[in-house]
């Protein structure tokens, strides 16, 4: 496996410090003014979830820091798995800076397997800001498990997950699960994380998974209750590239050390390769933001450089470790990196995935 970075803050700070002796500091003061404006940020997911958190955290400090405070909307454009709001901002949006985009693995996956559903190019844009997260898989005490040591008591379980479709960020748990060795349906069609929390809110599934965001903020009350059981996180990537515990949550197991724990080995082979594929695609570099690809380079300067002042602010420090976690927000040369690493695969675990998918699941790319 090739060397990745655990981009938490501590790591990014350390990064940005780096890259700033180089001479590679952030972009020169912007001349683009806004005052007056309304800016829509798309967000192609159903309210609630990790995606629709995350940018109602940052959408009053963007304002507060875009030359001419304009204000900014959230507007979520659900369906297809993202990739409806996406094909929409990439058919639609003008480069004129009042349009901008966020994305997650889920809109990154369709994408990297060539679902026939994606009609945008990355590459036609201009990141503005990368924000890795996490996330934490819980299941229901109605399984007979209290803590996630327990964990082994979910084999042979009947296990029912709401998934957004295979192509998108919930390929994570469906390659997770496989590995692990879990009897897991999962049903295909819903709208957005949010919206799988709602069903396991309502007993209609037992398993799921939550970005960190969506978690500290929704399922750690339903754990608080007693009405949800955290398993383990996905985890984070060390310097080394290897998989290590989330520091936002510290007392959960990763993925690697769950599954060591149901099987008594670490993790390998072609099956654990394809998950750390899709894992490192969707979580190091899972939330970007994006302008058009012909947005005039002070446009795109003015938001980097309001995405970094923000950081500064007593707001912005006082909650944002509480909401989104202690993963650094990042712009400029760390952003692309970011950016290049979540939007490329290797052809032969491209093909592997989208093999198993249509074998195991009966899903043809973009029939989800």
């Amino acid at each position: 496996m090739t060397k990745d970075i655990n981009i938490t803050r501590r790591v990014a700070l350390g990064l940005a410090a780096g890259a700033m002796a180089l001479g590679l500091a952030g972009p020169a003061a912007a001349e683009a003014n806004f005052s007056g404006q309304t800016i829509e940020w798309i967000i192609p997911f159903s309210a609630g979830g990790g995606s629709d958190t995350w940018a109602r955290f940052n959408a009053p400090l963007l304002s507060k820091y875009l030359p001419g405070n304009p204000v900014v909307v959230v507007v979520n454009e659900p369906g297809g798995g993202s990739t409806k709001g996406t094909n929409l901002f990439a058919a639609r949006a003008k480069p004129d800076g009042l349009t901008i985009l966020g994305t997650s693995g889920s809109t990154q996956f369709p994408y990297l397997l060539g679902d026939p559903r994606v009609r945008y190019e990355y590459k036609d844009w201009k990141i503005a800001m990368a924000s890795p997260t996490g996330g934490v898989v819980y299941t229901s005490p109605s399984l007979g498990l209290k803590v996630p040591e327990d964990i082994a008591a979910l084999k042979g379980k009947d296990l029912v997950y709401a998934s957004q479709g295979a192509t998108s960020l919930d390929l994570v748990p469906l390659l997770g699960f496989r590995l692990m060795g879990f009897n897991v349906q999962h049903v295909f069609g819903f709208k957005g994380r949010g919206d799988g929390r709602l069903a396991f809110e309502r007993g209609e599934v037992n398993i799921d998974y939550q970005t960190s965001s969506a978690y500290i903020k929704n399922v750690q009350p339903l754990v608080d209750a007693g009405q949800a059981v955290p398993l383990f996180s996905w985890g984070v990537l060390n310097e080394a590239g290897e998989v290590v515990r989330d520091p936002t949550f510290p007392d959960l197991p990763s993925f690697a050390e769950a599954y060591q724990t149901l099987t008594g080995a670490a993790p390998s082979g072609p099956e654990y390769d394809a998950y750390f594929a899709f894992f490192t695609a969707g979580f190091p570099a899972q939330k970007m933001v994006f302008l058009p690809k012909d947005t005039p380079d002070d446009i795109v300067a003015a938001y980097q450089k309001a995405f970094e002042d923000m950081k500064a602010d007593p707001d912005y420090q006082a909650s944002a470790e509480a909401v989104l976690g202690t993963y650094e927000q990042v712009t400029g040369d760390l952003a692309q990196a970011l950016f290049e690493k979540g939007t490329s695969i290797a052809p032969e675990l491209r093909a592997q995935v989208a093999g198993m998918l249509a074998s195991d699941y009966g899903v043809k790319l973009g029939e989800e």
